[in-house]
């Protein structure tokens, strides 16, 4: 008869990490491909004012953004607290708009620049002035698609 060994107990096969950097490789690639990196950062204050009213933008990519606010803390004690012009990452003032609209459609398509927006992004306390001095340079350079940016009101 035949000898059957019971002491003698088989273990799991290990399991295979060839195909592990692989998997790591394509997560890194999808986190990579997929994440959206701020592109400007705000040297001023925006508290956006509440609406009711709202719609999303469909294509944030044909949108220039101007933001308008006071500059933030620790720059007020060399600027004041007056609200400030900001195109992409620095102050300007209302005669370097039309230079940052002319930029802005000369990087996008030709057949694009009909769809361009302008975003304005103006904090809530900031007086009415200078948000009609800014839509007055947009005009005069025909850039007539604005959007006011704000936050959704809550509901109590």
């Amino acid at each position: 008869m035949a000898k059957f060994n019971k002491g003698k107990k088989s273990g799991m096969a290990p399991i295979s990490t060839a195909s592990l950097p692989d998997v790591v490789f394509m997560l890194l690639f999808f986190f990579m491909v997929t994440t959206v990196l701020r592109e400007t950062e705000l040297f001023i204050r925006v508290k956006l004012p509440e609406a009711t009213e709202i719609k999303k933008l469909e294509k944030k990519s044909l949108v220039s953004y101007i933001y308008v606010g006071p500059p933030i803390l620790k720059l007020q004690q060399t600027l004041g607290t007056e609200p400030r012009i900001q195109l992409n990452d620095k102050f300007s003032s209302l005669s370097d708009i039309r230079d940052f609209i002319i930029s802005e459609r000369e990087q996008k398509d030709e057949a694009e620049v009909p769809f361009m927006t302008t975003s304005l992004k103006v904090d809530e306390k900031t007086k009415m002035g200078i948000v009609t001095d800014i839509k007055q340079e947009l005009r005069n350079c025909n850039a007539l698609k604005i959007n006011y940016s704000s936050r959704t009101k809550i509901k109590k």
